[in-house]
């Protein structure tokens, strides 16, 4: 940085600095040899102004002096913290400010350095326009770099129109999101006021007087509302009634008789489902661990460690032990899941035992083949009478009703349907029983048939196998109400004695043929 040398300065003295950056040393070179410097400065000064050599001497004298004292003038020391601020940058030809960006340390220099550059810098925003542009959207509006060609006033004019449209489209899609919001929120604070006012009727009139009241006109038009959920595990008790007459001393004898069946299993091999006979289906509890998992699986509640993993996992293994005829099968889980929700522990089990003993369900999981056969064939029939289409579609597509009525009957939907839907299902199947169920599968195919109409036999029956998950409960409940369960004049009960009716002359015809042949009377 300083091209000269003094020939008044010895090789003590400041050393040149070519460009190159200030080393480290430089502050303890500096005091070490302030004094030193003054002692040749003051040597220097004496000579010339006594021995008058040269002008040239005189002059490069003073030049040091005021080198030296710009150089190594004293000042006092400031706190490192006011230097920071302060104290300016190093600049080959001068001094620049200190960057605005406060000192880094040496973990964020490092973090810098191992990350590397930032692999998407920052554009460079032009500054010829008359607005700042929000997104990317505007840069449509912005003129083309110098070397390519420039936009023509036409072009210029369409891309301003373009950009116009697409910021309404925008403001449009904002308004009607907004409005749906609005309507949403409108709308559940209209259901919650509705659920308010109907829990007052029902704590307060229906369920102390429920037997006079439960099949009036009234209480059936609140009911297909919905039950308010705080009192919908009450209404539910009611209505499945106890016809086992059983008492949560009778649940703790069976929980205590599964709780030792549990204990034995874990000393002995577990034991394999295709293992399980027809004569001791006990022993299907330890098949109840392998499918409390797979209950809600997305809620997490009945999981292990969940809060009503092994409350579910008693009522199950109670009932095994309670009717062992029966045993487990899959299935129970949810049904067993849902009471939980909405019962104490002994009268979910008491719920769960008597819904269990209704003809249809106990058909189902018995797996009783000709009555299961009896219940698709008259749900055929309000099939035909209701969706003559999508019946005739299916028909051609070899798809029976056995192919989805089985899953959505063993949970009672609520494997299938979103939970809060399945309960207001439940709800409607507490008041009209088992022809709910089936009303209910019409109000599904019902509600979907325009996309089943669409498919073929394997897409169709996995679509109904695995329905949407945002099935909306308004467009259902329409669905299910625009079912109409007649046919020729006959409600579901009686299609179903008809059927019964029927089958039963068939044995009995089948049953005399074979006693009248000729391989018996021989």
């Amino acid at each position: 940085m300083f091209g000269f040398k003094s020939p008044y300065c010895t090789s003590n003295a400041i050393p040149e600095f070519r460009g190159s950056p200030l080393p480290r040393s430089f502050g303890l070179y500096k005091d070490h040899h302030r004094l030193l410097a003054w002692k040749k400065l003051t040597h220097s000064l004496t000579h010339s102004l006594t021995h008058t050599d040269t002008q040239r001497n005189f002059n490069v004298s003073f030049y040091e002096l005021g080198f030296m004292v710009s150089l190594f003038s004293w000042k006092p020391k400031e706190s490192k913290a006011a230097a920071s601020h302060s104290a300016p940058g190093w600049k080959l030809f001068g001094k620049i400010p200190l960057r605005d960006n406060p000192l880094k340390n040496s973990t964020t220099i490092q973090q810098e350095y191992e990350s590397g550059p930032s692999p998407h810098p920052q554009p460079m925003r032009r500054k010829n326009l008359e607005f700042e542009p929000l997104s990317t959207t505007a840069l449509i509006l912005e003129d083309r770099p110098p070397n390519l060609p420039a936009k023509s006033e036409e072009e210029s004019q369409r891309h301003r129109q373009e950009y116009s449209e697409m910021v309404a489209g925008a403001k449009r899609r904002e308004m009607k999101e907004a409005q749906k919001k609005k309507r949403q929120m409108k709308e559940r604070y209209r259901q919650e006021e509705n659920i308010a006012n109907s829990m007052v009727i029902w704590n307060m009139e229906i369920l102390p007087n429920w037997e006079s009241m439960r099949n009036t006109r009234r209480v059936r038009d609140l009911w297909w509302q919905g039950v308010p959920p705080s009192i919908r595990g009450k209404v539910w008790s009611l209505a499945i009634g106890n016809e086992l007459n059983i008492t949560p001393e009778l649940y703790e004898i069976f929980l205590s008789r599964a709780k030792e069946k549990w204990k034995s299993f874990s000393e002995t091999s577990s034991v394999n489902e295709n293992e399980v006979s027809l004569a001791d289906r006990e022993s299907s509890l330890d098949l109840i661990k392998l499918d409390i998992s797979r209950t809600f699986p997305s809620h997490y509640i009945f999981q292990k460690g969940g809060p009503y993993h092994d409350l579910l996992h008693s009522v199950l293994g109670a009932y095994a032990c309670y009717r062992p005829d029966v045993g487990y099968v899959q299935g129970m889980s949810f049904i067993a899941a849902v009471l939980i929700l909405n019962l104490e522990e002994a009268d979910a089990f008491i719920a769960f035992a008597n819904l269990l003993n209704k003809p249809c369900q106990m058909a189902f999981f018995r797996v009783d083949h000709d009555l299961m056969l009896k219940y698709f064939a008259a749900f055929a029939v309000f099939f035909e009478e209701n969706l003559p289409k999508l019946f005739q579609h299916f028909q051609n597509n070899s798809l029976t009703p056995d192919f989805y009525l089985i899953d959505w009957i063993f949970t009672l939907y609520s494997k299938s349907l979103p939970l809060d839907v399945a309960c207001r299902v439940w709800d409607v199947f507490c008041r009209d029983g088992e022809e709910a169920l089936f009303r209910t599968g019409l109000g599904i195919l019902r509600l979907y048939q325009d996309v089943l109409l669409q498919m073929d036999f394997i897409h169709s029956a996995q679509f109904l196998s695995r329905l949407p998950e945002n099935t909306p409960a308004h467009a259902l409940f329409s669905c299910i109400a625009n079912t109409q369960m007649i046919s020729n004049n006959r409600r579901w009960n009686q299609v179903f004695s008809a059927l019964m009716k029927d089958g039963l002359k068939e044995t009995d015809k089948s049953s005399s043929s074979s006693n009248n042949s000729p391989a018996l009377r021989s």
